[in-house]
């Protein structure tokens, strides 16, 4: 489905509910992902809410969606959703990228948004001096090197990202036609469907923007924090810790519960079991009888 935005449309991937009455989550990417990153979320949601995962302007369905891009313009893309399809205040859910997004959509649109779950992102931390673009390549790693890359065929795409370390041990045809969407073009020039100009105006917002940062300290509604064990690589330090959440003091300026969720990446704590249980979990709310039922 696509909801107006200036410049454009904004493609949406929707999973209905099948429940009288369910809420409605609004649920936004990472940084090159697409709204498919969430379809094992949706599937252990198994009706329970309607999931609404829009690709943001500038990567899958929304690629030609033109700039001006960053973390502010899609939040308002966000809030154009949610106030098209008349559906605030609502849960809104962000994975790595996407957490900085969903919390600045709640400061920037409070009206629009009930509660926010985080997962794997939202919260900076000081990058050393001089710290540049080099900052974002060495955090995304191969995730970044794709979107100037051509691929002969899609076998060659998936023989790309099998190979990446913290893909492969998961890899099941939900994460293969996750990362088939993003193709677009013509063998034997196949290529990412996210625009490079995109990511870096994002990827420097991420880092280095101060708006963007202070977000998750801003929340105007309840929100939830979901951290991986693990990094982006697999690399056995995530980005997130109990010690360094401490030392960014976000329990004390505005408390926002965060658990971590052992043995697992910066990716499979998305679309994990353990993960995307955790995330349902979240995203139904304390209150929910049935958020204690995930689907095997």
């Amino acid at each position: 489905m696509g909801v107006p935005v200036p410049g454009g449309e904004l493609s949406v991937l929707r999973w209905p509910a099948t429940v009288p009455g369910a809420p409605t989550v609004v649920a936004v990417h990472g940084i090159t992902a697409n709204g498919l990153a969430w379809f094992e979320v949706a599937r252990r949601l198994a009706g329970r809410a309607t999931l609404l995962a829009p690709d943001l302007r500038g990567r899958g369905g929304s690629r030609d969606l033109g700039g001006p891009y960053g973390l502010a313009r899609h939040a308002d893309d966000v809030a154009a959703l949610i106030t098209g399809l008349g559906l605030g205040p609502t849960v809104v859910a962000g994975h790595s990228m996407g957490a900085w997004v969903a919390a600045l959509t709640a400061v920037r649109h409070p009206q629009l948004v009930g509660r926010v779950v985080l997962v794997d992102g939202a919260v900076t931390f000081p990058l050393p001096e001089g710290a540049s673009d080099d900052a974002l390549a060495a955090v995304l790693g191969p995730a970044l090197a794709r979107l100037s890359m051509t691929f002969p065929d899609r076998q060659a795409y998936r023989d790309f990202w099998q190979r990446h370390p913290a893909f492969a041990a998961d890899w099941c045809d939900e994460i293969d036609a996750y990362t088939q969407r993003d193709l677009v073009g013509a063998e034997p020039e196949l290529r990412s469907s996210c625009v490079l100009a995109a990511v870096e105006a994002d990827g420097a917002q991420v880092l280095l923007d101060q708006e963007a940062a202070a977000a998750v300290h801003r929340l105007p509604c309840p929100g939830e924090l979901i951290w991986a064990e693990r990094g982006l690589l697999d690399e056995p330090q995530g980005l997130y810790d109990e010690k360094r959440l401490a030392a960014t003091g976000l329990d004390r300026t505005h408390p926002v519960p965060a658990s971590g969720v052992p043995g697992t990446n910066h990716y499979s704590v998305l679309w994990g079991r353990a993960g995307a249980e955790a995330v349902v979990r979240a995203l139904l709310g304390p209150d929910s009888a049935a958020a204690g039922r995930p689907r095997a």
